[in-house]
């Protein structure tokens, strides 16, 4: 099953880009292209597995040749960590006690 959750989506709205700090109105947040994340034909990954990119970032990501597989991966991997990390610190979520 996908978790969809256009909230959490909306939450990139007037963010900064988390991989170069740009914060010009084009941040979304970018699902991975990862396959352990839902991602398949024609079908997002999981709305959990989403870093805040620009669209730089995000097309440089899903359609750039500058970056190696690998590299991509550990990008995804790095930026949607940074991604929960500014969602946690901005009060956006909140840990369930």
């Amino acid at each position: 099953m996908t978790y969809r959750n256009p909230k959490l989506l909306s939450m990139a709205r007037d963010q900064a880009c988390v991989a170069c700090g740009l914060r010009d109105g084009t941040v979304v947040a970018a699902h991975s292209n990862l396959g352990e994340h839902g991602k398949g034909m024609s079908l997002k990954a999981h709305d959990g597995m989403t870093a805040w990119l620009c669209s730089g970032c995000h097309f440089s990501l899903d359609q750039g040749s500058a970056m190696t597989r690998q590299e991509r991966r550990l990008f995804t991997l790095e930026n949607i960590c940074k991604t929960y990390m500014q969602l946690w610190s901005q009060g956006l979520i909140k840990e369930n006690t």
